[in-house]
Order: structure tokens, then C-alpha cells, then sequence
């Protein structure tokens, strides 16, 4: 990456934490074998998390589930919730959520489900808070992921997305999980993030949801190009060093 994310965890960094084996679209055959990537947050990086919240600008809030499940509500006033999301999920990772909005005793947060943009309330009192000071913006006309850092760019590198038949979707999504390729020289790279997002021109992908991925990849000479289902492809030292540095919950912003 120009602006070269360095190699070892920064405490956001190690917010990465463990994955299992979501099936993302062009981003596996089944998911066989994929391993969590062992990046669990620690007491000490939960501390220093919570001293630098509320500082400088750019910042997003990460709530993650401290149960057995979170209770989804269409509305802080519903009596009710509209949905029960599982936690850990169907591939072994806790529960992880986007923060939109906040009231006393509530937030508002994107869901990883379908429709892309789907959003809802949380109690608070079901999930535990964080924040990070990164985002990724990604152009699809640019051919380009930039990482910022409290607002400023850090890093840009070349990525490859879908073709015209199966595009990558745009909107806000954030890094929902990271996965950890039997191969680290295969067709997926050494890490591959799924995203909170769908591709919205395929109904499943090896008879699972078609979740949006970013990854790496055995064929570099791509980049650049339009060439994937609709994940975003990168280098594989760039994955790598994306996969050492931001957290989970990352808002992701994928633009024209």
C-alpha cells in the first residue's frame, strides 16, 4: 500500500477477532476449511480502546453481543423485537454491529443481513461498545481502496471488483468477519474479510447467501480489472497488512 500500514497490531487492530467460515461470494467453494484468523481482543486492548474513545474526528462505534443472542427492534418503542440474531453465528463469530445512531438504553445499528442497508435498534444492555478510528472507502471506478485513519488516508492500494454482470454493490457495509484460507496461496489469498453486505445480482453462491468479500488473491495481474463476482480483490501483502491492522465493525464505504 502506498502509505504502508505497518506489520504489527495496533490496539484497533487487534479488535480483528475470531472468524469462521462464511461463504462469500467468489470468496470460496463452500468455505471448506476455514480457519479463524487468532486475533482475539484483550483486556489491555480493551483499556486502551476505551481511553482514546471520544478523541479526534472520523471515529465509528462498534457494538459487539455479550449474550447468546441480540434481540433486533424495528423501534426503541416497540415492545417487541422484529428479529433474534444468534451470537456467536452460524460460522462461530460473536455478533458484530455498526453503530448509526444512539439513545438512552439503545442503538441504532446496520444489520448483516438482506436487504443491504438494513438497519435497527439494539438494547444496550445486550451488547458491549467500542470504537475505531478507521474506514475504508472504496472506487470502483478508481480500481482504488483507501484506509483512513480519524479521517486521514493512511494507506491507498489497487483492488479488482465485479464485472458488469456481477457487480459490487455500493453503499455502507462494514467488516463483518475475517476468514483464514486452507491456501494462503490460493485463488482467495491469505485473508479474506466478509462484508456486511450482498451481491444484489445473485440469488445465492454455492447454495449459500452471496456475501461481499474482500480478500486476496493467486492472481495479481487482475487487479485493476473488472473481474470478480462482486468481492473486492487485493494483493496479498495488502491483505495481509489490512487483516494485521483494522478492526471489525470497520464501516466500510464502497462508492462510484
Amino acid at each position: 500500500m502506498s502509505g504502508r500500514l505497518g506489520g504489527s497490531r495496533t490496539a484497533a487492530g487487534l479488535l480483528a477477532a475470531a472468524v469462521g467460515c462464511a461463504v462469500l461470494t467468489g470468496c470460496g467453494s463452500g468455505g471448506d476449511g476455514m480457519q479463524k484468523a487468532d486475533t482475539n481482543l484483550t483486556p489491555q486492548v480493551r483499556s486502551q480502546l476505551a481511553a482514546i474513545a471520544g478523541l479526534g474526528q472520523g471515529r465509528s462505534t462498534v457494538v459487539t453481543a455479550s449474550g447468546a443472542s441480540v434481540d433486533v427492534y424495528s423501534a426503541p418503542t416497540d415492545n417487541q423485537p422484529s428479529s433474534t440474531l444468534a451470537s456467536p453465528n452460524e460460522n462461530g463469530v460473536k455478533r458484530v454491529f455498526l453503530v448509526q445512531a444512539k439513545m438512552p438504553g439503545w442503538w441504532q445499528v446496520l444489520l448483516p443481513v438482506q436487504p443491504n442497508g438494513s438497519a435497527g435498534w439494539v438494547r444496550a444492555d445486550q451488547v458491549s461498545a467500542s470504537e475505531t478510528p478507521y474506514r475504508l472507502v472504496v472506487s470502483r471506478s478508481q480500481h482504488l481502496l483507501r484506509v483512513l485513519s480519524d479521517g486521514k488516508q493512511i494507506a491507498a492500494e489497487s483492488v479488482a471488483i465485479g464485472t458488469s454482470d456481477t457487480p459490487t454493490p455500493g453503499g455502507r457495509f462494514y467488516l463483518m468477519e475475517l476468514l483464514r484460507p486452507p491456501n494462503p496461496n490460493g485463488a482467495y489469498g491469505p485473508y479474506a474479510f466478509g462484508l456486511s453486505g450482498f451481491s444484489t445480482s445473485m440469488s445465492s453462491f454455492d447454495g449459500h447467501k452471496p456475501v461481499i468479500g474482500i480478500h486476496g488473491t493467486n492472481e495479481p495481474k487482475m487487479i485493476g480489472k473488472d473481474v470478480s463476482h462482486g468481492c473486492i480483490r487485493m494483493t496479498n501483502d495488502a491483505i495481509t497488512r489490512l487483516a494485521q491492522t483494522v478492526p471489525l465493525g470497520t464501516p466500510v464505504d464502497i462508492i462510484a
